[in-house]
């Protein structure tokens, strides 16, 4: 890059300081961007894909390219527009921090390294996610590159093995947990999980599906975990915590069909009126509401929620913000068939927003 071209995006600018760059949305999952599609987000072209809270939740994980050092991680925060897309004045706010920090000569200095690890203190773009989220982060770092599991990696393979007894969880570190999911396809742990899926008590099972929402995982993981959610709703009194772990590790599947027959199962359930199953489908997997059956089925069950209309204006209000969810949803909302319950909950959803535009 030419000294005297203008810097007009963060990667131009990143590039200059010659470290290696590596991209991942920290928000709704802990999933790898590419820089293609980062520039394009910066250029204004497309919105982000998976914004949460009105925001992009991103780490830069930024690696010298000759040097042993381990690499920096900064985790920024970016304010979306209504359409998702980038607020620009933000991103230059940032950037200009970022060049009182760093100082305008990017080629190199003794101290680059500092300053680059340095350069959030103090910035209101920064966020620190919560712990479960970087361990989910960490795994997924260590395998990129090419580093061996955490110290708590072996422990929880034993638990999941079942050679530590079923009711032992409590003493399995959440890091090796996520080590696994970042490793299925090593020293068999995806057969190790399908085995062990049936017997999880609550806790290790909500912890090692909300580990897999971010992996693709594969056709007979997806199976096991439709069967452990079939085996759960056939309890005399299900748990709503568990039946949502299972909709959240199914989210991310390349197996359509079954995560489908997962979520349209749930809802057409006692519980899917339950806040914590609704929120698992909206917040994790929301792509299956892209069909006007599905969307349909998930409001009417939004509108009965039992946290009342608080919950289904944030849930609604959430989906909508989403690319490419708007048309499904006011679809399903307009139907003539929409009962009488969810009639009301829209027309209270869109006078709120009224009040609140007004």
């Amino acid at each position: 890059m030419s000294r005297s071209e203008p810097i007009s995006t963060l990667l131009q600018f990143l590039a200059g300081t010659g470290a290696r760059l590596r991209l991942y949305d920290m928000g709704r999952r802990v999933v790898q961007i590419t820089r293609g599609q980062f520039l394009r987000f910066e250029q204004n072209q497309l919105p982000y894909p998976t914004p949460l809270n009105q925001q992009a939740w991103l780490a830069l994980l930024l690696q010298e390219q000759k040097s042993s050092a381990e690499p920096v991680v900064w985790f920024l925060k970016f304010p979306l527009d209504e359409q998702a897309k980038l607020s620009l004045a933000a991103r230059d706010d940032f950037m200009h921090r970022l060049v009182e920090h760093l100082g305008s000569d990017r080629t190199g200095t003794s101290d680059k390294g500092g300053r680059i690890e340095t350069a959030l203190e103090n910035n209101p773009y920064g966020f620190k996610p919560r712990d479960d989220r970087l361990a989910i982060f960490h795994a997924r770092i260590s395998r990129l590159l090419k580093k061996p599991a955490s110290k708590y990696y072996d422990h929880a393979r034993a638990y999941f093995r079942g050679d530590l007894g079923w009711d032992q969880w409590s003493f399995v570190g959440y890091q090796g947990i996520a080590d696994i999911a970042a490793r299925l396809d090593e020293a068999e742990n995806e057969r190790m999980l399908i085995a062990a899926l049936p017997e999880l008590p609550i806790t290790p099972l909500e912890a090692i599906c909300h580990c897999l929402e971010n992996e693709t995982v594969s056709v007979q993981l997806a199976t096991a975990l439709l069967g452990a959610c079939h085996t759960r709703l056939q309890q005399e009194h299900p748990s709503a915590d568990a039946v949502a772990a299972t909709v959240r590790g199914i989210s991310r599947t390349r197996a359509v069909n079954l995560r489908r027959q997962l979520i349209g199962d749930v809802l057409a359930s006692p519980l899917a009126e339950k806040a914590v199953v609704l929120a698992a489908v909206s917040g994790r997997a929301w792509e299956s509401l892209t069909e006007d059956a599905m969307a349909a089925l998930f409001l009417e069950k939004l509108a009965r929620n039992g946290e009342g209309e608080l919950f289904f204006n944030q849930c609604l209000s959430d989906l909508l913000f989403i690319p490419g969810m708007r048309e499904p949803l006011l679809r399903a909302v307009r139907t003539p068939d929409r009962s009488t319950a969810l009639s009301k909950a829209v027309g209270g959803f869109f006078q709120t927003l009224g009040s609140v535009n007004g």
